[in-house]
């Protein structure tokens, strides 16, 4: 892959003036292998095979940082989701020990997080599924670094209601169990329908099963970079403005691509997608927000903020389809609200709802994503929100996900601080009428008739 002298340059104002990152280099891994009837023994292989190249991902990414200048803030890995391996575990045996060896290693190794404490139960349930999903809580609040997912739908099978029904009351739980974090549990869950199998970004990174033993997938964020050039093209109609930000997601993901070809080159492993999302972070001049008032909204939220976001992801899609074949993962912008100040700012200024993030959701990359709500919500009602969530992902043929905190003992306009990269957000309202005899029907919500695509 070569790159130009006026690249090089635009790259170097990219990551001086405009806080441009690779925001993770993700090492995909499969532990299929590592399957035992004990759990002690599963554990110990997923030990062994994780510090086996774990190791080697710190050290190849932090060269290649040193040599190229371009800050990577995170090394993560994503493992084949553990309910298949909880599959093979004999009766009595403990899931939530597979879940510690994760996180064991991953800080040994020095990696960020480590996702794939997962299960995808769209059309139903196996043992495995069962015993890790009622794992969940126990493991996020025992451990740093694990991540967890859970897909309960998909366009082609419809919706599991039983499973979203559960999902309700794991949040409540994982919410419970870490309290003393404001219940940060629940920042490392999230529930997806239509996952991506090859996404680097947490909560929801996983290995699928139709991956290589190992591959390296990137995931780039460039707000800065992006709301710098909304801001320069101040006066131009909307064409011109979508043409600029193809541009500049050009430049951004074909960054993200030297970085994984190098990366994939030194490991010795397959290279597999740039997921070009616009990721937000608290700092200021990182906010997804304000690309969207700069656009002309006076705040996010505002009545335009739907079309303003629909155009935003697709010319960013587009600009990374040009510059590289191996587009994947997410690809598009995420807009959570403690991780975003701009999100943060329209939520306390009253601009921006739970009820018009749930319409952005329905173009945006992923959904409600690091919402938080009173801890006194009860559980059907967080399965009501995921319901709607996942159903927009299922009618649309989008992923969607939802990644909310119902905060123990906060209230609506508390402040709720999760530091680091979470954030603090708001406490938002929620809709207080029932829908706990919806939810408890249960079953399976059919696929959309443009399922039948064979």
């Amino acid at each position: 892959m070569t790159i130009s002298a006026q690249e090089i340059l635009e790259t170097i104002r990219m990551i001086e003036v405009e806080n441009f990152d690779i925001r993770t280099v993700t090492l995909g891994m499969n532990l299929l292998g590592c399957a035992r009837p004990r759990a002690n023994e599963a554990a110990a292989l997923i030990r062994d095979r994780i510090l086996d190249h774990a190791a080697r991902l710190v050290k190849v990414v932090d060269d290649i940082q040193a040599e190229y200048g371009v800050p990577i803030i995170n090394r993560r890995i994503a493992v084949t989701p553990i309910a298949l391996l909880a599959n093979a575990l004999a009766p009595g045996e403990e899931c939530a020990e597979l879940g510690r060896a994760l996180d064991e290693s991953a800080r040994a190794a020095g990696i960020n997080f480590i996702g794939g404490y997962s299960a995808l139960v769209e059309k139903g349930y196996t043992l495995g599924d069962q015993r890790l999903i009622a794992s969940i809580p126990e493991v996020l609040a025992q451990t740093e670094t694990v991540c967890s997912s859970v897909n309960v739908a998909s366009s082609r099978v419809g919706i599991n209601m039983d499973a979203i029904r559960v999902m309700g009351g794991i949040v409540k739980e994982t919410a419970e169990l870490t309290q003393d974090k404001n219940g940060a549990g629940c920042a490392k869950l999230v529930v997806f329908a239509n996952v991506p199998e090859d996404n680097p970004f947490m909560a929801g990174a996983m290995h699928g099963v139709g991956q290589p033993e190992l591959v390296i997938n990137i995931g780039v964020s460039g707000p800065g970079v992006v709301l710098d050039t909304v801001r320069k093209q101040r006066s131009r109609d909307l064409g011109v403005l979508a043409e600029a930000i193809k541009r500049t997601a050009f430049k951004i993901t074909r960054v993200g691509q030297l970085v994984g070809q190098e990366a994939s080159q030194r490991l010795g492993v397959q290279f597999g997608v740039v997921d070009l999302s616009l990721a937000p972070t608290p700092a200021v001049g990182d906010s997804v927000a304000d690309i969207l008032e700069a656009m002309g909204l006076e705040k996010c939220g505002a009545p335009g903020t739907t079309a303003a976001l629909a155009m935003l992801i697709d010319a960013v899609k587009k600009g990374g389809a040009m510059a590289s074949s191996y587009v994947g993962g997410l690809s598009g912008a995420f807009i959570p609200v403690s991780e975003d100040a701009g999100m943060v700012r329209a939520v306390e200024q009253g601009a921006l709802t739970l009820e018009k993030l749930e319409a952005m959701t329905a173009v945006c990359s992923v959904g409600l994503d690091m919402v938080v709500i009173p801890g006194d919500t009860s559980a059907d009602t967080i399965s009501g929100i995921i319901a709607d969530e996942i159903a927009i992902g299922v009618i649309n043929h989008k992923t969607t996900g939802v990644r909310i905190v119902p905060a123990p003992g906060r209230h609506v306009g508390d402040v709720v601080d999760f530091g680091d990269l979470l954030g603090s957000g708001p406490v938002m309202p929620v809709n207080r009428f029932q829908c706990s005899d919806f939810v408890n029907r249960g079953g399976r919500i059919p696929a959309p008739l443009h399922s039948l695509r064979n």
